[in-house]
This record gives C-alpha cells, structure tokens and sequence, in this order.
C-alpha cells in the first residue's frame, strides 16, 4: 500500500486542478484564440504561468490505481514477484 503522504499528495493535486480548472480553461481559450491582440495572447499566457504548478491536471498521476490493479493480475503481462 503507498504511503499516506503520497496518498494525501495525490489528492491535494486533484483538489487543485479542479479549483483552477475553470480558469485555465478561459486562459487557454484566450491564448489560442488569434482575434485578440498579441499583447493580450501574451498576458494571458503570462497569467497561465502565474497559476499554481499542481493546477496543470498533467501533474496528476495514477500509480496507486495501478498498482492495484497488477496486484489483482487485472494488467496482462504484469507478475507479482516472489523471492
């Protein structure tokens, strides 16, 4: 089983990127978008960056549920390994 640390982490992280979720997406849309102006394309991407890290869902990872699921031989391929 993983550490609770990593656990608690993990479930941080997920708190995050659904806090900011909404404001990357309009900050995103703002950046692609090629009707506005460079200079507000610019502070918009300068705002992204302003975000906090964990807001990024790309930051998210799944080794828990994965290593679950080997445990349960659910992964084709995967062993557990015995000594």
């Amino acid at each position: 089983m993983a550490k609770m640390a990593l656990i608690n982490r993990e479930q941080k992280r997920r708190d995050t990127v659904k806090k900011f979720a909404a404001k990357r997406a309009e900050l995103l849309a703002a950046i692609s978008n090629v009707k506005l102006s460079d200079e507000e394309r610019a502070a918009a991407r300068l705002r992204l960056q302003a975000l906090p890290r964990n807001a990024s869902p790309v930051r998210l990872r799944n080794r828990i549920k994965v290593r679950e699921f080997a445990m349960r031989g659910e992964i084709p391929g995967v062993v557990k390994a015995s000594w």
